[in-house]
């Protein structure tokens, strides 16, 4: 069986948009895109008046080679949430087909499902375990013939928590033929672990998402990626908007991949994790914390006492944490990024002048 099995056979008998880029690249003579032949006032660059290539052949190949994959393994979006929805949009039928998700976690795997009319199964952390997988509640949602996919965060956002990479390695050996099984490395630059994109060969149906928006400093760039089979990504490329990625988000992820801005943002990443753990420190000894969770990623989840009125009080000092008390497992629970040393520094000061 192949993984393409589980698509919606609309989606894979769909022909894709032919855009003008995607016929033909830039000539000296351009006249099939529609385009002004001249750039615009203040365009620096002098080429932005031209559609971007919609899969950028350098931006796409620079990715391969930095995950160690097959460029016809990668998929160029606009953020890691574009694949979501496109995945979804992809393998689930409105109102037949279903996701599975481990809440807590990041909250556009749900919203993109119910905006696609795809039923949304939660397998719940084991929140007595560390926030945990729960390995045998997966295999049995997955039991479910609606499901099509599987959103794992690794490590998880917001609890940080990272799981075993060969327990989903053995998830993905026994739902082989049942549902795609999509790992979210959106804070993978922050682990001890590696990616698991050196497994996709081997597991058809497997997939992982990066993002460039985390270590490498480009949030507001809109720059992720898929890697998966070369069967998956030539199948999203059917439902791809005709450019996705602006000109000037190609150039900032190239130059994000150059080996000096790698060297630039690993220091950076072994300076977020140091300033982690010194915070973790810090919160150890603070009276009102009642627990905190290990994390490898960026921020610290905790709990409190009054996880509102702490949320608040930081406001008012002028320093924004992530408020996650609406959320019934994590109750007076914050999440806390990590920022500069300076930054860190202020936010350490406050937390132990803070008086509930």
């Amino acid at each position: 069986m192949s993984v393409l099995d589980l698509a919606r056979p609309e989606i894979r008998e769909l022909a894709p948009y032919a855009s003008a880029r995607s016929i033909a690249g830039i000539s000296p003579v351009t006249l099939n895109a529609n385009e002004s032949p001249w750039p615009a006032p203040g365009d620096a660059t002098g080429k932005l008046n031209r559609y971007p290539e919609p899969q950028p052949a350098a931006l796409v190949e620079a990715v391969a080679n930095h995950f160690a994959v097959d460029a016809s393994r990668v998929l160029v979006t606009r953020g890691s949430d574009e694949a979501i929805d496109l995945l979804i949009r992809a393998f689930c039928a409105a109102g037949r087909h279903a996701i599975v998700q481990c809440p807590p976690t990041f909250g556009m795997y749900a919203i993109s499902a119910r905006i696609q009319d795809a039923r949304v199964i939660n397998v719940p952390l084991l929140a007595d375990e560390g926030f945990g997988l729960d390995l045998p509640g997966l295999g049995l949602a997955a039991e479910d013939p609606a499901v099509r996919l599987i959103f794992l965060c690794r490590p998880n956002n917001p609890t940080g928590s990272m799981y075993e990479a060969e327990g989903i390695l053995n998830l993905c050996r026994q739902l082989s033929d049942q549902a795609l099984i999509i790992v979210d490395e959106a804070y993978m630059d922050f682990a001890a672990e590696p990616s698991m994109a050196k497994d996709l060969e081997a597991l058809p149906n497997l997939a992982v998402l990066r993002t460039f928006s985390k270590a490498h400093a480009l949030a507001g760039a809109r720059c992720g990626c898929l890697l998966a089979s070369p069967d998956v990504i030539s199948l999203l490329k059917r439902i791809l908007a005709p450019y996705p990625l602006p000109t000037a988000t190609i150039d900032a992820a190239l130059k994000a991949l150059e080996p000096e801005s790698l060297a630039a943002t690993q220091l950076q990443t072994q300076l977020l994790n140091q300033g982690r753990e010194v915070l973790a420190k810090v919160l150890k000894d603070l009276p009102y914390v009642r627990e905190q969770w290990p994390s490898e990623a960026n921020f610290i989840l905790l709990r409190v006492d009054d996880g509102p009125a702490l949320c608040d009080w930081l406001a008012g000092q002028g320093v924004l944490v992530r408020n996650f008390h609406s959320n019934p497992v994590l109750s007076n629970c914050l999440r806390i990024s990590i920022g500069s040393p300076p930054e860190n520094a202020r936010l350490a000061q406050l937390l132990e002048a803070y008086s509930p």
